[in-house]
C-alpha cells in the first residue's frame, strides 16, 4: 500500500509562484513513477505533469509547458511541482498520483493506482 499526501497549495496572485510537494510513504519510492493532476471546478481532473523513477524523463501538459516544474527528491519520498507565472485558469485542486512502471508517458487517471487527497490552488487576477 501506498500513501500520498500533498502540501503546499494557497492563494496567489497572478504571476506568482507556489511549490506543490507530495510525500510518499509505502511502497518503494523510487521505484514509482509519479504524476500530478488537477481538477477546476466544474471540469475533468486533467493531467499536469509526469516523472519517471530516476527523475530522469518528465512530461508534461501543454498548458503548463514552460512555466511548471516536476521534480523528486528519492532520499525523501518527495516529488515537487514548482509553479511559476501562475494564471487564474491555473487554479484547481492539485492532486499526487503514482504508480509502480507502465508505459511512459502515464497521462490517464487509469494509469495510476495511488492517490492523494488534493490540495487547493487559487490564483487570484
Amino acid at each position: 500500500q501506498v500513501d500520498v499526501v500533498e502540501s503546499g497549495g494557497g492563494l496567489v496572485q497572478a504571476g506568482g509562484s507556489l511549490r506543490l510537494s507530495c510525500a510518499a510513504s509505502g511502497g518503494i519510492f523510487s521505484r514509482q513513477q509519479m504524476g500530478w493532476f488537477r481538477q477546476a471546478p466544474g471540469k475533468e481532473r486533467e493531467f499536469v505533469a509526469a516523472i519517471r523513477w530516476s527523475g530522469g524523463s518528465t512530461y508534461y501538459a501543454d498548458s503548463v509547458k514552460g512555466r511548471f516544474t516536476i521534480s523528486r527528491d528519492n532520499a525523501k519520498n518527495t516529488m515537487y511541482l514548482q509553479m511559476n507565472s501562475l494564471k487564474p485558469e491555473d487554479t484547481a485542486v492539485y492532486y499526487c498520483a503514482a504508480r509502480y512502471g507502465g508505459s511512459w508517458p502515464p497521462l490517464r487517471e487509469y494509469d495510476y493506482g495511488y492517490w492523494g487527497q488534493g490540495t487547493q490552488v487559487t490564483v487570484s487576477s
